[in-house]
């Protein structure tokens, strides 16, 4: 779609804030309107729409794209992407560590257990960290104590969540930057412990570095998205 607007505008409705193109409100694709509980997050999602020249970029509008996931489909029915979430209680990055070498070891504790310690304190259970990759199962308390923290999450929230757990691979890390027990930095940092560590050992791979820069793009649009949900 290219773009047919002159005006774009924030606008109070049932339910919270939407936006208006040249005074029609926008839409989800499925032709639900387009509202959200923030004025800062219908003003940024407004921003997203005032800079589109010629043709409409998806991959440029990614509050946009959270926001109508949110609206169309988590909140319509929030059971699947609740039990998507969730999963990662099972098999979170933080319970798996490095075999070795040691300062690799070391460096993985030290960005990962004060995260596993404040979920301990946090939900009160008991995570099992193992070395290697074979799958260990958590305790069935624990993996549905987190579940019930997920399902308690708002449709914005999920949203935001969805991609921010995915892309780090720690439910634990996203609960702990939703309830400000660590920021989006460090939770980044953490969750690239390792090719943090490959880069040093190795030199840094062209491709890879690519790749973990486009995650970043993304991850840095989920933890703006829930930001400003609650502004």
């Amino acid at each position: 779609m290219k773009r047919f607007w002159k005006d774009v505008t924030v606008a109070a409705e049932d339910g919270g804030h939407g936006i208006r193109l040249d005074g029609r409100a926008v839409r989800t694709p499925g032709r639900l309107p387009l509202v959200v509980p923030s004025p800062s997050l219908a003003e940024a999602i407004a921003g997203e729409w005032r800079a589109v020249e010629g043709e409409i970029a998806p991959a440029a509008m990614r509050l946009t794209g959270l926001a109508n996931a949110a609206v169309e489909r988590i909140a319509a029915d929030p059971a699947p992407h609740v039990a998507g979430i969730a999963a990662y209680g099972e098999s979170d990055l933080l319970y798996y560590r490095a075999e070795g070498p040691e300062p690799l070891v070391a460096r993985e504790a030290a960005a990962w257990d004060s995260l596993l310690a404040w979920a301990t304190a946090r939900y009160d259970v008991h995570f099992e960290v193992t070395s290697g990759v074979m799958h260990r199962s958590q305790p069935p308390a624990t993996v549905a104590r987190l579940a019930e923290a997920v399902a308690a999450r708002d449709a914005f929230t999920l949203a935001a969540l969805s991609p921010i757990v995915s892309i780090t691979g720690t439910l634990i890390g996203g609960l702990a930057l939703d309830e400000g027990a660590t920021d989006a930095d460090a939770l980044w940092a953490a969750a690239t412990v390792d090719e943090a560590w490959q880069a040093e050992m190795w030199g840094e791979d062209t491709q890879a570095a690519q790749s973990l820069a486009a995650k970043r793009t993304e991850y840095d649009a989920a933890v703006r998205f829930l930001g400003l949900s609650r502004l």
